[in-house]
């Protein structure tokens, strides 16, 4: 385990990022629990890569959620709700991940969803150059419906009690401290569990980053990263 800076922590994931060698955009997915701080780090990469001078697509799990009527069939506080019934894994598949992968074409749609508004989003139709950089973050990124779908697998590991406490804080103005820790409590960390019983995403990332501490993490790099440069994950086209 590395322990270092956040400018060394993201100066790492930036080289990773740029160690992968493919033929069509890299796909980078940053996972982790709600609350653990995946947005802000894959905003943070994502900085860094066009600083870099890549062109970075940025998106998010948030915009590929089914109807509110869909999302909530067992219930609003079901982890296996949560897990099973919240995200559109197909469409994401379909008009983002195929699209900029090995057989793609890489004309893509960034959202589908308006989860906020629960209202459909019909973005326009873009092209990425081949040498583009999806940074996407969300939950369950690492489920076997996704799993083989990135070039580079970030997960980002924080003790999920201290989710909650991260979660009051951030939802304070908008929120009640009782509803936000009902919904951890009920909902998200026991779906967290159910999600690393079932796919053990830690096992399968490339990186885990451990951000306890955002300003002082620790991060370990997957073996097969220390040999360069990474070749697709997904098998060539006929």
């Amino acid at each position: 385990m590395v322990h270092g800076t956040r400018g060394e922590l993201i100066e790492r994931l930036a080289e990773a990022v740029g160690s992968v060698v493919v033929a069509h955009p890299t796909r980078v997915a940053v996972d982790g629990p709600p609350a653990a701080g995946k947005t802000t780090l894959a905003d943070e990469l994502a900085v860094a890569l066009r600083e870099r001078g890549r062109d970075v697509i940025r998106a998010t799990i948030d915009d590929f959620v089914h109807p509110r009527a869909q999302r909530y069939p067992r219930g609003e506080y079901s982890a296996e709700g949560c897990y099973y019934d919240t995200h559109d894994y197909d469409a994401l598949n379909r008009v983002l991940l195929d699209p900029l992968g090995p057989r793609g074409d890489r004309r893509f749609q960034h959202a589908i969803y308006d989860h906020a508004a629960d209202a459909v989003l019909s973005p326009p139709v873009r092209t990425a150059p081949a040498a583009a950089v999806l940074v996407f973050d969300g939950v369950f990124l690492l489920r076997p419906e996704l799993i083989d779908r990135w070039e580079l697998r970030i997960f980002v590991s924080t003790a999920l009690e201290r989710t909650v406490d991260r979660a009051v804080r951030r939802e304070r103005l908008v929120s009640p401290r009782a509803a936000v820790e009902r919904r951890w409590r009920e909902r998200y960390i026991p779906s967290q569990q159910l999600y690393f019983a079932a796919a053990r995403p830690a096992e399968h990332a490339d990186i885990v980053v451990h951000n306890d501490e955002p300003e002082l993490p620790a991060w370990e790099i997957a073996r097969r990263l220390t040999s360069p440069p990474i070749g697709p994950l997904d098998p060539p086209p006929p």
